[in-house]
């Protein structure tokens, strides 16, 4: 089945992501592409969304896009920097603001009659964030939308399919923002709203049966949400042909391996467990520095997993479960190198020694629809609901070297504030919670004894992709007795702390 696509251009915007994923919210397939590197293919996409960016269209670092295959051509919406890059080089005058235009403002003015904002009523809220401002709009600019301080909020172009926002819809607090690219996307360019979890499985299990054929596939699975979604469909699609490693690196949860096995089991999956705890234990030791901790434990599992592939016979695969977000953040807007902030456990699969094609079957899908195409095929939704879990385990939340005993001391917190969370019904109103083990001893009275021991973090943040985050505000009750819990029944702890950074700027983990 063939669906109508958008392609959205990325001008480096925090929210490109965001646009891409409230298109898919309309059931409808989305792309995004760096501005200037836009698809030959350009023929198969039915409507184009230029996105914002932190550049100025005045500036010398401007950003020009190419738009001659685009522009009259098809049906096009500029958020933002795109709005601003039409009126400037079309025509238009584009200036600092002399008011602020960043956060919460209300539309004062709708166009009547106006198919852009149908169903959409004057008085709502939109969400700006800009520091240059549309003073008069492009040739064949037509003004469709005000707000108090924002004359130019909205404009069309006469004779064109062409609309331009000063604000962002793809934002929570755009209130009708999914409203007005509903009628940009179905009503303006008439695309069809048939991108589905239904038809996503449908559709991706035929394209493994063509692409895999008879062929044998070896899988690591995490335990997690994207590489257990990925096994079902690869077990719709092939069947025996799957074969499933499930690693204990000895920096799983308490009695995670166990758990996570008994999982699968009922599944139909052809899942086999192997601990290399010790392995990878003994590779860590002494390591303190986070990035050479991170190989080590991306070069151990290399090892075990290439040890358990060479058990079996004519494996022709390796599939992973790379989703849309590892493809797209692997390219800056620019086209040049993205900043690296931390290395990705498994980012680049194994190496070329190993010899196999790579299947990834969910690399065109977010982690939201992730879910929603794991409920389609009957997963329990206790294991789709699960907080997302570095794939270097614990080995990034033990601060400083690694050790059995911190390990241990680590588990045993964690769980508390696990289980915890869980009891208190707050587990499914948290996006991914942990503890961190500080390479820090603090000074504590326990009875009428002197102690010098562990101090640990709590994190617990709010988000909807991980590429942004707020920590959450857990109830006092709850983070007292979290807290007694774990000084009073953890051997080696007698501090604990509540991270209250927000991301930008920390990161969600502390390594």
């Amino acid at each position: 089945m063939q669906h109508d696509k958008v392609l959205i251009l990325d001008f480096g915007s925090q929210y490109t992501q965001l646009i891409a994923r409230r298109v898919r919210e309309l059931n409808i397939y989305s792309e995004i592409r760096p501005f200037n590197k836009i698809p030959t293919d350009i023929e198969s996409y039915k409507a184009v969304i230029l996105s914002g960016s932190p550049n100025s269209v005045r500036g010398a670092d401007a950003l020009h896009p190419e738009l001659g295959e685009i522009r009259t051509k098809k049906p096009m919406l500029a958020v933002c920097y795109g709005a601003q890059y039409l009126a400037h080089f079309s025509g238009g005058e584009v200036a600092p603001s002399s008011t602020r235009e960043y956060g919460r403002a209300n539309l004062s003015y709708i166009k009547e009659n106006e198919v852009f904002f149908e169903n959409i009523s004057k008085g709502s809220q939109v969400w700006m964030s800009h520091s240059d401002t549309i003073k008069s709009l492009p040739t064949n600019g037509v003004l469709i939308a005000s707000t108090t301080d924002v004359a130019n909020a909205a404009y069309k172009i006469e004779g064109e399919e062409t609309y331009a926002i000063q604000f962002h819809p793809e934002v929570y607090h755009s209130t009708d923002g999914k409203q007005l690219l509903e009628n940009f996307l179905v009503k303006i360019a008439d695309l069809k709203q048939d991108w589905t979890p239904d038809s996503f499985v449908e559709e991706t299990v035929e394209a493994i049966q063509a692409k895999v054929g008879s062929d044998k596939v070896v899988l690591g699975l995490s335990g997690g949400v994207d590489s257990t979604v990925a096994a079902v469909l690869l077990n719709k699609a092939i069947g025996e042909n799957l074969y499933c490693i499930f690693v204990n690196n000895g920096l799983l949860r308490k009695n995670e391996f166990e758990s996570v096995l008994k999982q699968y089991e009922g599944m139909g999956l052809n899942v086999k467990g192997v601990d290399a705890s010790k392995r990878f234990l003994d590779a860590l030791e002494g390591i303190e520095d986070p990035e050479l901790k991170r190989k080590a434990i991306g070069n151990s599992f290399i090892e075990v997993f290439d040890d358990e592939a060479h058990k079996l016979t004519d494996v022709k695969w390796l599939a992973q479960g790379t989703i849309y977000p590892d493809v797209i953040e692997s390219v800056s807007a620019t086209g040049g190198p993205s900043a690296t902030i931390k290395s990705h456990h498994n980012v680049g699969g194994l190496p070329d020694f190993m010899k196999l094609k790579i299947v990834e079957p969910l690399r065109a899908i977010f982690k939201d629809e992730v879910r929603r195409v794991g409920a389609t095929l009957g997963i329990d939704p206790e294991l789709l609901g699960r907080h997302p879990f570095p794939g270097p385990g614990l080995g990034i939340r033990i601060l400083g070297d690694i050790t059995a005993e911190k390990v241990r001391i680590l588990q045993e917190v964690d769980a508390i504030f696990i289980n915890g969370l869980k009891e208190w019904g707050l587990y499914d109103k948290v996006w991914q919670a942990g503890a961190m083990l500080l390479p820090v001893n603090s000074v504590g009275v326990m009875g009428d004894e002197r102690t010098y021991e562990k101090c640990v973090a709590l994190r617990a943040v709010e988000s909807t992709d991980g590429m942004t985050a707020d920590w959450v505000n857990l109830p006092y009750a709850f983070l007292q007795k979290t807290s007694n819990d774990i000084i009073n029944k953890v051997k080696g702890v007698n501090r604990v702390v509540y991270d209250i950074s927000s991301k930008p700027p920390a990161t969600i983990e502390w390594e």
